[in-house]
């Protein structure tokens, strides 16, 4: 007989209830899969550095009916990120899920770029992303009842690219260090993953959607999808890995790249 629970199987993605702490909210992506979890009835704090835009999302999204709050913090400060999480336990009791979508480059070759400009892509790409996890970690380890980090790295955390030393550097060293987490990690039932898009479509990048355009037509030729990547592309896999369904997997980084990686 194969076993396989009823119940389990109709609610393996069900994250209704659950805390979640999403950082780079005022982004697209960030954005995205704050409303994508509150949508599914998740608990959603949504932090980062601009308080009126997080404002904005947050009367945006109680107006949708979505359970929400806001708290202005800069990742990389261990300070503020501590206030972070004790905001995120007053307001909801616990945190359960925490989803990092913040991230910061200006692409410069070896030969332009500043060993300065360098360590600001470093401290925002890989510094930040380890004070956040660590405060999260810390306080679903207090809580006892597991959690999940999903963690938004790139492409690039295993393709080089010219003019992308320090980011690609940043991003590949993130998948590292989130392996290594997933380790130190899972005794405590705490799930640690990536997910490493493409280009996918905001504002900073809507100019490369032009079909007509050179870069777009050079982008396909290495997307064997046939084009670039959606916000509804990206939250189904943050909401896979913030739900019971990947309760096995941890330490993974996740292809969401149209197929670039295996091109």
């Amino acid at each position: 007989m194969i076993k396989v629970e009823k119940e389990f199987a109709r609610k393996m993605f069900d994250i209704s209830g659950r805390v979640a702490l999403v950082t780079g909210a005022t982004g697209a992506l960030g954005g995205a899969v704050a409303k994508a979890y509150g949508y599914q009835g998740a608990k959603v704090v949504m932090t980062a550095r601009n308080a009126s835009k997080l404002r904005e999302l947050e009367a945006e999204f109680k107006a949708e009916g979505i359970d929400c709050a806001v708290f202005a913090a800069d990742p990389g400060s261990s300070e503020e990120v501590g206030k972070l999480i004790k905001f995120v336990v007053s307001t909801y009791g616990e945190l359960n899920i925490l989803t990092v979508c913040h991230g910061y480059n200006n692409p410069k070759g070896i030969l332009e770029q500043s060993v300065e400009d360098w360590q600001k892509i470093m401290d925002a790409d890989l510094k930040s992303v380890y004070v956040v996890c660590k405060a999260s970690a810390e306080q679903m380890v207090a809580q006892n009842k597991g959690g999940k980090i999903v963690v938004t790295s790139s492409a690039r955390s295993k393709m080089g690219m010219k003019g992308y030393t320090g980011y690609c550097a940043s991003k590949g060293g993130c998948d590292l260090m989130i392996q290594s987490m997933a380790s130190d990690l899972a005794p405590y039932h705490i799930n640690v993953n990536t997910i490493n898009p493409t280009v996918f479509r905001s504002e900073l990048t809507e100019w490369m959607f032009d079909p007509e355009s050179a870069v777009y037509q050079n982008f396909l030729k290495r997307l064997p999808i046939g084009r670039l990547g959606e916000v509804q592309d990206f939250i189904g896999l943050a909401t896979f890995l913030a739900s019971p369904a990947s309760d096995f997997l941890t330490g993974g980084n996740y292809d969401a790249t149209g197929g670039y990686w295996s091109n």
